[in-house]
């Protein structure tokens, strides 16, 4: 049997990568051939996702052996064969090929060819440039934290160096608005 992955991303509207491969092949084999096909290096921690139709994150295939808390099983690409996790058309995955900044392509299944085999895993569909690898510079959110500007207090002659490390500016505590007798 054969499986068919459409591959799209939400950042490049012109990306598409349609990927063919064996059903008896590993998540690891689609991950190389994803790698292969959009041309990213091999060096980067990756994870599969087995979603809802409504893209909702379930299961989660990851590259290497991790300790989680997760109520899921704890998979491993290298050992989890594709047909054993997916039986039917339309069925959707995220990859997630940069864990920093959360960014994913969206799969999925769009068919399966009885009656056939293949050695290797194919990319038959190329279109569009795939989205950098990884964000560089000013592009990587920052998680946790908000990213400020002069534009975001409404004051473009307002001091950015007057805030702390958590935009807080340099308050005192010891100053009255903080007595408690002024609190209420």
């Amino acid at each position: 049997m054969v499986y068919k992955f459409t591959i799209l991303s939400d950042e490049v509207d012109d990306f598409v990568r349609v990927i063919t491969i064996d059903a008896e092949a590993t998540f690891f084999d689609l991950h190389e051939a994803i790698l292969d096909a959009v041309h990213y290096t091999k060096d980067q921690l990756t994870s599969f996702f087995l979603c809802s139709d409504d893209w909702e994150r379930e299961q989660e295939i990851t590259l290497v052996e991790m300790d989680t808390d997760s109520e899921y099983d704890n998979l491993v690409m290298e050992s989890t064969v594709l047909e054993d996790y997916l039986t039917d058309e339309k069925q959707k995955l995220q990859y997630v090929f940069d864990g920093i900044s959360d960014r994913a392509f969206f799969i999925e299944l769009s068919e399966i060819i009885t009656g056939k085999k293949l050695d290797k895993a194919v990319c038959i569909e190329k279109e569009g440039d795939a989205p950098s690898q990884m964000l560089a510079g000013d592009d990587v959110p920052v998680s946790g934290r908000t990213m400020l500007d002069e534009s975001f207090y409404g004051d473009e002659d307002y001091d950015m160096d007057e805030l702390d490390e958590e935009g807080f500016g340099d308050m005192s505590f010891d100053d009255a608005s903080f007595r408690d007798d002024n609190l209420y």
